[in-house]
């Protein structure tokens, strides 16, 4: 097995960044943590950052012409509001993983809300840099299942809709 792993904006400064909220590892660390847990499990894994939505899009869209089998996949501040790399990863064969250092739900109220998580496979978060080695885990765990179907709308469809119109009992 193959896994593209991606980091997001900003993350080229882990370990100087904010340390009280993403810990005080630099991605060169994660990056190797990531290696080497790999290896324990027989994935081959590369390693990418770009600060840059366009080139997180097209190694996104590359994937399985390159030879991915999955993707672990932290979009940073762009989990929020990118839908062009919401449709990047919903275009793709690849099942995509989201992770964060940190629990995005227990944070501003404006980071609670993941654009990438409706068509991403599974979403794993809060774990510091376990969550990748989680969410590298969760890829190889799912490896062989076919592909789930995504959802293509964003937010709680049923939700919506049951505002529209006079509850039903």
């Amino acid at each position: 097995m193959r896994v593209l792993v991606l980091h997001g904006p900003n993350l080229n400064l882990l370990g100087r960044r904010e340390p009280h909220v993403y810990g005080s590892s630099t991605l060169p660390e994660i990056d190797r943590r990531i290696r080497e847990h790999a290896r324990r499990h027989g994935v081959r894994v590369e390693c990418r950052q770009s600060n840059l939505e366009g080139q997180l899009i097209d190694w996104l869209q590359a994937a399985e012409r390159e030879g991915f089998d999955g993707v672990v996949f932290n979009p940073g501040a762009f989990t929020h509001y990118s839908i062009a790399l919401r449709d990047a990863v919903a275009a793709i064969g690849p099942p995509v993983v989201e992770v964060h250092l940190s629990n995005i739900h227990a944070r501003e109220p404006w980071r609670h809300q993941s654009v990438i998580a409706g068509v991403a496979r599974g979403q794993v978060l809060g774990f510091g840099p376990v969550s990748y080695l989680l969410g590298l885990d969760a890829l190889v765990a799912g490896a062989g299942e076919p592909r789930r179907e995504r959802r293509v709308a964003l937010g709680a469809p049923r939700a919506v809709r049951a505002r529209r119109g006079p509850a039903r009992r």
